[in-house]
């Protein structure tokens, strides 16, 4: 029987250059994933500091990167709204949500693999944000869980049981690894070898 994994997406909103409050609110999350019988919680990149490099005191205090070291082993890349091209928000505002919504979940399918995607949050009824937020946990089939932060931009924190039976029975119905593995895969991509077909 496949594993299933409690995961917390911590969906913070850092307050900029407030490293001790970020961090302190970060592991009130923490603890509360923990008593909810969570065994991984992942917080977003820059959740310490927010993304401010323009502030003369930016460098210095992501330079204290190894005092949390210790305590934090795994951070998430952090992308906002703004990411999108003028072009692409001018065709759809959301569409950078609708990049990350989409993509994750193909990733999902596509490799045969459940995806952890946590990504910072704003503030609290701003309407304004521009973080991306939407965390989640996307796995085939169902494809993205956790219910309070996976169409939210707020700040928040989703549990969630990751079934690895999903992946399992992915890969079982689409084959897409067993397709890789194939010599006559007919896509002829062969990760730098070439098949005779190719050669040719």
């Amino acid at each position: 029987m496949a594993p299933v994994y409690k995961i917390a997406v911590i969906q913070l909103h850092p307050k900029p250059m407030r490293i001790e409050a970020n961090y302190a609110k970060a592991v009130q999350f923490i603890k509360d994933a923990a008593s909810r019988g969570a065994q991984l919680a992942v917080l977003p990149e820059y959740h310490l500091t927010n993304w401010v490099p323009e502030d003369p005191e930016f460098e210095d205090l992501c330079g204290q990167w190894e005092i949390y070291l210790v305590k934090y082993r795994t951070l998430a890349k952090e992308w906002t709204l703004s990411d999108c091209s003028e072009y692409g928000l001018s065709v759809n505002p959301q569409s950078e949500a609708l990049f990350l919504e989409s993509t994750i979940t193909a990733r999902t399918f596509e490799n045969t693999c459940a995806v952890i995607f946590v990504n910072a949050g704003g503030a609290a009824g701003s309407s304004k944000s521009n973080y991306a937020g939407l965390s989640r946990v996307a796995v085939p089939f169902a494809g993205a869980l956790g219910e309070e932060t996976k169409d939210s931009r707020e700040e928040g924190m989703s549990i969630v049981d990751l079934d690895m039976r999903h992946v399992e029975e992915a890969e079982a119905n689409y084959k897409v690894r067993e397709d890789l593995a194939r010599e006559d895969w007919y896509y002829m991509y062969r990760h730098g070898k070439k098949t005779e077909r190719e050669k040719l």
